[in-house]
């Protein structure tokens, strides 16, 4: 059996010259590949105790979801502003050039609910940051974050000090 990151396709020199970017939609085309990262990501869960598995558009939603269907837990999506048509909350984050807004229901964390937050890849970590506040800011509280993939070199992970990250493929570059 191949392992996860074999399904990865590496393609040098984008979206700039010196950047590899790492496409993960590779990952999703094969049923193997697919398998293996939905049960690397089951596998992180493993003896963790939560409520709720929260992903944002549009790769959290795809391996976030099956993790909620595995695990029999609900799914909370978190979109771009103005995707969601009932009551928000939203919090902006740093982007290379700008910002970006995403948002979540206001109910769809209870307060004390534990959660884990699932997507696809960790670069700077922003993202997954505003996550963590919308959470904390509806009272819930975040248990694990869990990425198919990390760009060490880029130190998301910093960001998210002080709680429990792990990613099944880590590469040490950008």
């Amino acid at each position: 059996m191949k392992k996860l990151e074999e399904y990865v396709v590496s393609i040098p020199d984008f979206p700039e010259e010196g950047v590899i970017f790492r496409d993960v939609t590779s990952i999703l085309q094969d049923p193997e590949g697919l398998q293996l990262a939905i049960d690397s990501l089951d596998a992180m869960l493993e003896g963790v105790d939560f409520d709720v598995v929260v992903g944002p558009e549009s790769r959290g939603f795809i391996f976030g979801m099956p993790v909620a269907y595995n695990m029999k837990k609900s799914f909370v999506p978190i979109r771009k502003k103005g995707k969601l048509p009932r009551e928000t909350i939203s919090q902006e984050y740093a982007l290379e050039y700008g910002t970006a807004v995403i948002e979540m229901h206001r109910d769809a964390i209870k307060p004390g609910q534990k959660v884990v937050i699932v997507d696809d890849l960790i670069a700077t970590g922003g993202t997954t940051e505003a996550m963590i506040r919308m959470v904390e800011e509806l009272g819930g509280q975040v248990v694990k974050v869990c990425f198919v993939m990390e760009l060490a070199g880029l130190k998301g992970r910093e960001k998210l000090a002080g709680y429990d990250v792990e990613s099944a493929i880590i590469y040490e570059g950008k």
